[in-house]
């Protein structure tokens, strides 16, 4: 072989490098690597916010599904874009980005991420007392909170119950000596209306806008000065969430 000839080897040899390269790249998205720092883990409902939303936002937007801001806020258009793009893709309609609609958008990290985290199912190991129970404290606790600000001391109270440093019920979480001021002052026994419900229901179902807190306080009235010393997470409405 002459050198001309192997010199024109090498580089074809190269170039069939350099395309399955290219070839194999194009069919390993990101998603499939790692996961992008957006991803919460949660399923997405009207009132959630933050990164993982503003992701969604963003495909729905780029498929002609969505016209609003791209802004991170879960709101009514979000919604009504994701019952849009749910119907047409023969999903069930009902304005939820959960697994499916995760898989449907080509959000893969946060369809894996969701079912890794089991919240789909999390809800199964607790009673409807439980249920009840919960959403009393959240009623109690945040009643004058906005949906997500009561979801998310649901969290709190679920993120305890997981913790190896409380109580592993819900009931003995709630009722943990000095634990919550509602136990202590007696609003623990006010009946909860259909929002703490929901709310309650939506935190056993995997919902957490606190990211994995197990506290939080009203810096306003709050006496501990133990407590400030939390790490802060975020911050909703009067409430700051810390670990």
């Amino acid at each position: 072989m002459n050198k001309a000839l192997r010199m024109g080897v090498v580089a074809l040899a190269a170039a069939a490098v350099s395309c399955a390269t290219a070839v194999f790249n194009l069919g390993h998205t990101g998603d499939e690597v790692a996961a992008p720092s957006y991803v919460q883990t949660a399923v997405l409902r009207q009132g959630a916010s933050g990164g993982e939303v503003k992701e969604l936002q963003r495909r729905l937007k780029q498929w002609g599904y969505y016209s609003g801001a791209v802004d991170g806020i879960y709101g009514k258009a979000t919604t009504e874009a994701v019952r849009y793009f749910q119907k047409k893709n023969g999903l069930t309609a009902d304005g939820v980005a959960g697994k499916a609609t995760f898989e449907a958008l080509g959000m893969n990290a946060s369809a894996k991420a969701l079912e890794n985290s089991g919240s789909s199912a999390s809800s199964s190991k607790y009673t409807s007392s439980d249920t009840y129970l919960l959403a009393k404290c959240i009623y109690a606790e945040a009643r004058g909170e906005s949906y997500v600000g009561q979801v998310a001391v649901g969290a709190v109270i679920l993120n305890r119950v997981r913790s190896s440093k409380f109580p592993n019920t819900i009931s003995g979480v709630i009722y943990q000596t000095n634990a919550f001021t509602a136990v202590t002052d007696g609003q623990i026994n006010l009946s909860p209306d259909k929002t703490a419900m929901n709310a309650a229901q939506d935190a056993m179902n995997g919902w957490d806008p606190t990211y994995g807190c197990i506290y939080y306080y009203n810096p306003a009235v709050a006496t501990s000065s133990w407590i400030f010393g939390r790490q802060t997470v975020t911050t909703i409405g009067k409430h700051v969430f810390a670990i």
